[in-house]
């Protein structure tokens, strides 16, 4: 299991460039650092009483102090680190405008639905943008102490051992996840491709955090995900973690992906075109 790295000392003995700020090399180290300060605190709130609010006058999308908690440690620690980078992070948005051609993409609390009703499934997910291409991407599970990360061109790993998606070579065969959107349009959309894939598919299942999701599609623990209407932070870190995990990830047409779009399919490649397929079917 990772250990943990208290705050102060994930900065102690790291080489630092001639302003004195850390340097490249590091992005990874900094970002795990901040993603188990961030899950320490998360662990340590759970199941204890906190406050909970709503978003965008709905009783579907809550936010809770220890979101914000949350995300105040990983801006500290990411902003004592890299002073120069842009942060996108879910409660406090874009936040100072800054040139910096690198962005960090953040949700310090993936899954905070179930982390207010007290069930096990939630995670800190933290990706890095370097002029619109992500490049680093941490998942870390506090309650199953479980830390998925990737950089471009380094593989994917979970707890420091290497990872890969599943070899199912078919949709009947495949274990596959979804979510739904938090508006009424996204969720009807999705419920009529949830019925196709629960006849099609060999199963399905529901986290309620995409962070997750992308991750077990990652470790081959599930063949396939697919969610509408994903915000950047929710699925930065783990497409990058699933395609560095030999898999892949489009739109729903088989398109390039990208964070700022829509639809979000990831697959083991093997069950794509079948996956897309049937996504294509009209409503």
């Amino acid at each position: 299991m990772p250990s943990e790295v208290p705050f102060l000392l994930c900065y102690s003995g790291k080489k630092k460039d001639e302003t004195g700020h850390m340097r490249e090399q590091d992005f990874k180290s900094v970002a795990i650092a901040a993603a188990q300060q961030a899950g320490k605190i998360i662990a340590d709130a759970y199941r204890t009483d906190f406050r909970v609010d709503y978003k965008q006058g709905t009783i579907t999308n809550l936010v809770t102090e220890v979101d914000h908690r949350s995300e105040a440690a990983i801006a500290e620690v990411l902003t004592r680190a890299f002073p120069g980078h842009r942060i996108l992070a879910e409660e406090g948005g874009e936040g100072l405008v800054r040139k910096s051609p690198y962005r960090w993409i953040v949700d310090p609390l993936d899954g905070t639905t179930n982390f207010a009703h007290g069930f096990p499934a939630f995670c800190v997910s933290i990706g890095l943008e370097l002029e619109g291409r992500i490049i680093l991407g941490v998942v870390y599970d506090p309650l199953h102490r479980e830390l998925f990360e990737a950089q471009l061109g380094g593989g994917a790993f979970l707890n420091g051992e290497r990872i890969r998606v599943s070899t199912v070579p078919t949709l009947k065969k495949a274990l596959l996840v979804t979510g739904f959107s938090y508006d009424e349009e996204g969720r009807h959309s999705n419920l009529v491709h949830f019925a196709r894939f629960a006849i099609l598919g060999q199963g399905m299942r529901r986290t309620g955090s995409a962070a997750l999701d992308l991750s077990y599609v990652a470790s081959g623990r599930v063949d396939g995900f697919w969610e509408l209407k994903l915000s950047p932070w929710d699925v930065a870190a783990g497409s990058l973690i699933v395609t560095e995990a030999g898999g892949r990830v489009t739109n729903f047409a088989g398109d390039i992906f990208s964070v700022q779009g829509t639809e979000t399919l990831a697959t083991n490649g093997l069950i794509h075109d079948e996956m897309i397929a049937v996504l294509s079917q009209q409503t």
